[in-house]
């Protein structure tokens, strides 16, 4: 790992993670309220975490929301890391990164490539990426694979490939990065059929890069309890969460705005985001854990 990275806060926080044999809540926020939440959360159950934003949301909010989000991790009681999930189009990438060159970086990024053809090509468009992001002292996840389905203004992929743990090796030193996203069977969105995870990829990554490289959960929408527990027991340390805390949220916004004053609106649509985290606090393990 390069000295850069070696204070880093996503790297810190999913480091001490898979010590402790624990999950990471990286949880999708959309608006400041959603950050208020999950802080508050976090605080309250005393738990690491990280704010994750997409690019859709980067791209409106640009460099005074990530400023409001970095801030309101870094002055926290707690260990919170701020990151950009699924990065994808070169716009959305080159956004992060000049910001993260102009001083408001992101902790981590995800350089999301594997809508390429081949793993050579993932490399080939990830590395570049990569070089830049390192010299900032910005972590990047990159997927081996491709998850099926798309959601927030993230491409729709048809033909998941499963992550080949031969490969894995190879594939982190050639790109650079040091969290790895692995396609396991799970797809972004509703799963049509129960979920059929593959925990024996999951085990044979964990045997490889135990220590060295975390390992990211996507695709987690209506999940089983019992299904992110034997994740995390098998070598997960960063899990993505969107929907579970989005459409409560919303739906809590919406209603109070119909019948409350705003300010009172906004605090009770908050809290109801706030508990779901707690929930998954809870369910990670690591609630008391900062």
């Amino acid at each position: 790992m390069s000295d850069l990275l070696a204070s880093n806060r996503t790297v810190q926080i999913l480091a001490q993670a898979e010590k402790g044999g624990y999950g990471i809540l990286s949880q999708t926020c959309y608006d400041a309220h959603c950050v208020i939440g999950l802080v508050r959360s976090a605080e309250r159950m005393k738990s690491p975490a990280i704010i994750q934003m997409f690019p859709v949301t980067l791209a409106y909010g640009k460099g005074p929301f990530l400023k409001f989000c970095l801030d309101a991790a870094h002055q926290a009681s707690v260990p919170i890391a701020v990151h950009l999930d699924h990065a994808t189009d070169p716009e959305h990438i080159e956004l992060a990164l000049s910001l993260a060159e102009q001083g408001i970086a992101f902790d981590s990024i995800m350089v999301d490539a594997s809508h390429a053809d081949s793993d050579e090509e993932n490399i080939a468009i990830a590395r570049p990426y990569v070089e830049r992001a390192t010299k900032c002292g910005v972590a990047v996840e990159v997927e081996l694979g491709r998850l099926e389905g798309g959601e927030a203004g993230l491409r729709a992929i048809s033909d998941a490939k499963l992550t080949d743990p031969n490969k894995a090796s190879v594939f982190i030193n050639e790109t650079g990065a040091i969290i790895l996203a692995p396609s396991i069977g799970n797809l972004h969105g509703s799963y049509i059929n129960p979920p059929n995870f593959r925990q024996e990829i999951l085990k044979a990554l964990h045997t490889t890069f135990a220590g060295k490289v975390p390992l990211c959960l996507h695709g987690t929408d209506e999940l089983p309890d019992e299904l992110f527990v034997e994740c995390i027991k098998n070598g997960i340390s960063k899990i993505n969460v969107n929907s579970w805390g989005r459409d409560p949220y919303a739906k809590a916004l919406a209603e109070g705005l119909q019948t409350k004053p705003f300010p009172e609106a906004v605090e009770d649509a908050t809290e109801v985001f706030s508990k779901i985290c707690d929930r998954f606090f809870k369910l990670f393990n690591s609630a008391g854990k900062a």
